[in-house]
């Protein structure tokens, strides 16, 4: 392989190394050092996301099966972000009794993980595609029970597997439907022998139907909310975010370039399941106690909407996807810091534990506000601009009765994510979580997140120079 070849595996190859890196530290480590080496991995991390945003050639790998793109770059690099972000937020819960034996464990299972969704969405042949999913899934049931000493963490892990082992068996059905009527699994071949026979509509379905399981739309969800609450706050956010802004984004290239001449056809059934998801998702919501199952929830309603970007089939339906996974990367995992915080200093999980937190913790209130009205779509912060493109986008085709379904599913949403600001501000407490003072690490990964939502909503150019960006693959 020459130079170039290396520069375009650039992300999988320094990811890799990483990981060899972490397993040698694991041998030479001695227990009492353990605790440390989290401030080490986090570091590594953020030298890998910083080496994933220089420059680097495009081009194809593997006779096809491995493409890089402006775009590709630039949907590796947010997911780069959001990782570096959940592995700060999680430096405080890895430091616990418990988990201080495992901490190489953690970073090399996360690493796994993300290197898995790297070649989903670099790939151009659909055994690619299936090995970079598997990569990706198998690490993260292992992270979904990672608190061995609790039962529902252990359940969690069982739901994330056995939920995945179908949608695999479902998607892998689908693609010998379509490996049946095409002869071919490179994206490029399927794309160049077009084919509208009922038997690749199936199989096209039947795909369908297994990523909506990586996606959560409704209805593939209902694994969601137990896996959430039963994982560590911190795998909760990384499958909220990260795992789905993953599947996101490769659904999107594949459904653009591998099947636009049926787009008749996925038009239809996007518009379907992204009512389905967004309303359900919202009524759902509305119900929960739970703070992780009202995020999960919320996560689901958050993926119907990113179908609005999907149904145009256009190059700004591209973008507004890759524009809102940034900004849901920042909001989403804000919040899911608050809470973390908050179980890790008190245990609690509640909403209505949280009455009364303004007074007794100010800054975290308001962080979680912010991060509850980006997440509604209130103007000016960056939610708001996210929500906005994805409905632009929608309009562009002509689907004005789905954006307005989603404009009348934002004032639900708005409700209950207004419920969370009422506790917090409103509502009295007796006895109300005392006030405690967050680590540094914890602060951080907040005030990462605050910066995201202030700087994705008011950076004019941003939305530009991702336009810019994903034009092609």
């Amino acid at each position: 392989m020459s130079l170039d070849n290396f520069l375009m595996m650039r992300h999988e190859l320094v990811l890799t190394l990483a990981f060899l890196i972490i397993l040698v530290a694991e041998v030479f480590t001695g227990e009492k050092k353990k605790e440390k080496f989290r401030g080490f991995a986090v570091v590594l991390f953020a030298v890998v996301t910083a080496i994933g945003m220089l420059p680097a050639p495009e081009g194809t790998l593997f006779g096809g099966m491995y493409q890089a793109g402006r775009t590709t770059t630039l949907m590796k690099n947010i997911l780069n972000i959001g990782t570096l972000i959940v592995l700060i937020q999680s430096f405080t819960w890895l430091g616990r009794p418990e988990n201080r034996d495992r901490i190489h464990e953690y970073f090399m299972l996360l690493i796994s993980t993300l290197l898995g969704m790297y070649f989903m969405i670099s790939a151009g042949h659909f055994l690619m595609f299936y090995i970079g999913i598997e990569l990706a899934t198998i690490p993260l049931a292992a992270l979904a029970a990672f608190e061995r000493y609790k039962n529902r963490s252990a359940e969690a892990g069982i739901k994330l597997i056995l939920s995945s082992s179908l949608s695999s068996g479902i998607l892998l059905y689908g693609l010998s439907m379509i490996y049946g009527t095409v002869g071919s699994l490179y994206f490029a071949d399927i794309a160049a022998r077009p084919s509208t026979a009922a038997l690749t509509i199936l199989g096209f379905i039947f795909f369908f139907s297994g990523m909506g399981f990586k996606m959560s739309l409704v209805p593939f969800h209902l694994w969601t909310a137990d896996v959430y609450e039963g994982a560590p706050v911190s795998i909760a956010a990384y499958l909220s975010v990260i795992s789905k802004g993953a599947a996101a984004f490769i659904f999107i290239i594949i459904l653009y370039n591998v099947f636009p001449v049926i787009i008749d056809t996925w038009q239809k059934v996007i518009w379907v399941i992204a009512v389905m998801t967004i309303t359900i998702g919202n009524l759902f919501a509305l119900r929960q106690k739970n703070m992780k199952r009202f995020l999960a929830f919320s996560s689901i309603a958050q993926a119907g909407f990113f179908l609005l970007g999907f149904i145009g089939g256009s190059k700004l339906g591209m973008t507004t996807v890759i524009y809102y996974a940034l900004i849901y990367i920042f909001t989403n995992l804000a919040a899911f810091g608050i809470v973390s915080i908050i179980a890790e200093k008190t245990g609690k999980e509640s909403m209505d534990d949280y009455d009364g937190l303004y007074r007794t913790n100010p800054k975290l209130s308001l962080t979680m506000m912010l991060a509850m009205f980006s997440l509604a779509g209130i103007p000016p912060v960056a939610g708001f601009f996210g929500k906005f493109f994805l409905f632009a986008a929608a309009a562009e085709k002509g689907f004005y009765v789905l954006v307005a379904i989603a404009v009348l599913n934002t004032i639900v949403a708005l409700y209950y994510y207004l419920l969370v600001v009422k506790a917090m501000f409103i509502n009295k407490s007796e006895n109300p979580i005392t006030y405690f003072k967050s680590d540094f690490m914890s602060k951080l990964g907040l005030a990462i997140c605050i910066a995201g939502i202030v700087v994705t909503g008011f950076a004019s150019g941003l939305f530009e120079m991702i336009r810019n960006l994903s034009y092609g693959i």
